[in-house]
């Protein structure tokens, strides 16, 4: 039976296939989609059209927006009820949000790595020089680093996964992919 991966954006997306690539999987062969909906704010009506099509669905979420995925797929027939648990019924629960636990999943330092071989450490500096950064984290910086610019997301998330030493891809990723059957290649 096919599934579809429901996930809040582009950048998801293009991290759940670059670690299923690095595992040496399709995530196609697998019969995976992968949909980003454009913001969690859209799960009831996706998974409602998904759901009565008869797809079987799964997905990722943040931590922060529990209440509006439960509502929705309670709303769309997936869970019998909001208090259900999510993750037997194929969706996991990143921390803060997918890109955070890619940069903790290889530390400041290994992230501030994959920025100069991208060759952007000096935009990194000059956001870090602004005054309305003053007093942020490293870690603080480089989430908004990610986001400073169209297309950064996406293209950090496929380099951070590329980036990631087998073992320590974030548990949400891992546990997805399990639940699909999607397996590394050893």
């Amino acid at each position: 039976m096919r599934t579809t991966v429901l996930v809040e954006g582009r950048s998801d997306e293009v991290a759940l296939r670059a670690l299923a690539r690095a595992w040496g999987r399709s995530l196609a062969d697998e019969d995976v989609d992968v949909l980003p909906m454009g913001g969690i704010t859209h799960i009831r009506a996706v998974a409602t059209r998904l759901h009565v099509s008869g797809h079987r669905l799964a997905g990722l979420y943040d931590a922060p927006e529990v209440g509006f995925v439960r509502r929705g797929l309670t709303a769309a027939g997936v869970l019998e009820a909001e208090d259900a648990e999510l993750e037997p019924c194929g969706f996991f629960c990143c921390e803060r949000d997918l890109e955070d636990e890619l940069r903790r999943a290889l530390g400041t330092a290994r992230v501030e790595q994959v920025i100069e071989a991208a060759g952007e450490t000096r935009s990194l500096e000059m956001l870090a020089q602004m005054p309305a950064q003053a007093g942020w984290t490293r870690e603080d910086l480089l989430a908004r680093f990610m986001t400073s610019r169209s297309g950064r997301k996406e293209r950090y998330a496929r380099l951070l996964v590329e980036a990631m030493p087998r073992g320590s891809e974030p548990a949400p990723l891992r546990a997805l992919l399990a639940h699909l059957g999607v397996r590394p290649i050893t």
